[in-house]
């Protein structure tokens, strides 16, 4: 009988290590989850738009057809937008895109029959509506990311959770600040 109690003792402790080790795994788990959602996200965001600048572009450049070096600017930027796969990449991207967007509108300005015109008008609408998309799914993205490397941070997790698969994940961030700094600006 006197082993009986440290018997419980052990077993006990072993049931409690597993019961942590399972909830973490979990925890960890739907945290990775919510991170890829977020990251797709974003990507159906960045694709919208991409979308969008084509025919903003064209609009453009039947008022404005001898500013080739802004159209240039602008379709770079969209297809280095559509092949980043990562959030560094990504955020790299969009400072470009948001420069370049910022010399769009800056020629646009100069024709004041192009933002009378309702395609012009509509395209800027849904720019503007999923530039808002792209800030809210960045916003959430950054959450999960932030949620996640809390978790595999902490102690006691930083002792295991890497052996388990977890790695931290990137931020969305971009990295030329100043191009974020003043959104680009659009008038009706």
């Amino acid at each position: 009988m006197e082993w009986l109690v440290p018997v419980l003792i052990v077993v006990g402790v072993l049931v409690l290590v597993g019961i942590y080790l399972w909830s973490t795994y979990n925890s960890l788990v739907q945290a990775n989850v919510r991170v890829d959602e977020a990251w797709s996200d974003i990507t159906v965001q960045l694709k919208r738009r991409a979308d969008l600048i084509p025919n903003l572009i064209e609009t453009v450049k039947g008022y404005a057809a001898h500013e080739k070096a802004v159209f240039e600017s602008v379709t770079r930027a969209r297809a280095e937008t559509l092949s980043a796969t990562a959030p560094g990449a990504a955020g790299i991207a969009e400072g470009h895109m948001q420069q370049a967007l910022r010399g769009l509108f800056a020629v646009a300005e100069a024709y004041p029959q192009l933002q009378a015109s309702q395609n012009y008008l509509q395209l800027q609408s849904s720019l503007v509506d999923t530039e808002d998309k792209i800030q809210a799914s960045r916003r959430f993205y950054n959450g999960g990311v932030r949620e996640l490397n809390t978790k595999i941070k902490v102690f006691p997790n930083n002792l295991f959770v890497r052996g388990l698969g977890f790695t931290e994940r990137e931020f969305f961030e971009v990295t030329d600040g100043s191009a974020i700094s003043e959104p680009p600006r659009v008038q009706f």
